[in-house]
């Protein structure tokens, strides 16, 4: 295995190009950011370019899309060159603090303790799974109950949502996602806590385990036991390519896109990042009559809403195993009401030199957010185009100039490769 070299955090090392190679980044990556065009403008011809690791990581993506959506062979034996230029000084430098070395004794302890935090966390897992399959993960837990000191112990746990801790303070009733959730952030925050904190998490962690069995076995009342099995977890390698082509509008506003399996909750990060959508309002997929969605969110806005979870719902369970097409619906914000068709269009063969997520083509641009839904988008293409237009100022106020036609499948990939900010958390 190669070692690689200790540098501090934002050292910056050289990236050696050619004067050919710096032509061919200028000139040729139309989707290249300002900030590193004007470095290796800056850089005087025959110095390396000066960059630090996170970087290079971001530099490198550029060529990723580049290469994946040049059609030109020779163009793309010059662009992998580069890549590799960069993947060898990635894989060559690192710059995270070395682990400490730890007396045996230390070592011994940290081991047991995250055993015990894996094995809470695949308890939670497991719970969540059960849970769906009885329909029972956004309900409250029943018989469900904490001493003070037990929720004083939870409140102190910092990856525990805002909305769970106000639960606890105002001692409401959680449901069994909530509850699990607590014990996946108590599983992390075990790991790196105190002697005495960590005596006090794990005290807590199995009251939790406790209710938790009792609660769903008396939800579930007809069942003795309970098998908790685990997570279906997506395949890295099978590739899927769909068509998303968002309902009422000709000429059509559509995307062609390849995902690996993943679940319906990140294929939908892929959907709003191709689209050009912000993924600003509610969302669920309708798939063979049911329902798909995020139980806790749409349970905010929809009272005793209940709908199979995307989160823990992967693409390979869906998807016919056959060539056979497959198409379901997939609708955003619900005050607009924006249907797109989700067009399944085959598994390919996974290729090492294509990086996915990807928007291979498409037309149309997307509307924008909160403009009344189709016939609201009409109305506003309408007053944009006619300056005599009662709303025409007003819209260009709002929203400025728009161009309905433009569409660019690099960005759209790039947006894909970036994904979605932490949302949840937002």
């Amino acid at each position: 295995m190669l070692t690689q070299k200790q540098i501090q955090p934002g050292e910056k090392i050289p990236l050696k190009l050619t004067a050919a190679e710096r032509k061919l980044i200028l000139d040729d990556l139309l989707c290249l950011d300002q900030d590193y065009e004007q470095i290796i403008r800056e850089t005087p011809t025959g110095k390396p370019v000066m960059m630090t690791l996170d970087d290079l990581c971001d530099f490198g993506s550029y060529f990723a899309a580049e290469f994946n959506n040049c059609k030109d062979r020779k163009q793309q034996k010059k662009l992998d060159i580069i890549f590799k230029k960069i993947q060898h000084l990635l894989d060559t430098y690192i710059d995270e603090e070395p682990p400490p070395i730890l007396k045996i004794e230390d070592a011994h302890k940290i081991r047991m303790i995250s055993d015990q935090a894996v094995q809470i966390a695949n308890f939670a897992g497991a719970t969540l799974v059960a849970a769906e399959q009885l329909r029972i993960k956004t309900k409250p837990l029943e018989n469900f109950c904490l001493e003070t000191g037990q929720r004083d112990v939870l409140l102190l746990i910092p990856g525990l949502s805002k909305r769970i801790k106000n639960k606890l303070m105002k001692e409401k009733p959680l449901t069994v996602a909530e509850v699990a959730s607590m014990m996946l952030s108590l599983a992390e925050d075990l790991v790196d806590g105190e002697t005495q904190k960590q005596m006090a998490l794990l005290l807590v962690a199995s009251h939790l385990m406790d209710q938790i069995k009792e609660g769903i076995m008396a939800r579930a009342g007809q069942l003795v036991d309970i098998e908790l099995q685990p997570r279906l977890k997506a395949n890295p390698d099978l590739l899927y390519q769909f068509k998303i082509t968002l309902l009422g509008f000709e000429p059509a506003i559509w995307r062609r896109i390849q995902v690996q399996d993943c679940t319906l909750d990140q294929l939908h990060e892929h959907i709003q990042t191709a689209m050009g959508w912000t993924n600003s309002h509610l969302h669920q997929f309708e798939i063979k009559g049911e329902r798909y969605g995020d139980p806790d969110l749409l349970d905010d806005g929809f009272g005793n809403f209940h709908c199979f979870d995307s989160t823990a719902t992967i693409l390979s369970q869906i998807l016919p195993k056959t060539k056979k097409r497959f198409s379901f619906k997939y609708e955003y914000d619900f005050g607009d009401g924006w249907e797109h068709e989700v067009l399944f269009e085959g598994r390919l063969p996974l290729e090492k030199s294509r990086k996915s997520p990807l928007c291979l083509e498409g037309e149309q641009a997307c509307p924008p957010e909160d403009i009344g839904g189709v016939w609201g988008y009409a109305d506003y293409l309408e007053a944009l185009a006619d300056p005599k237009h009662e709303q025409h100022e007003e819209f260009m106020e709002w929203g400025g100039s728009f161009e309905p036609d433009k569409f660019d499948p690099k960005r759209a990939t790039r947006d894909m490769k970036k994904g979605l900010p932490d949302w949840r958390m937002m």
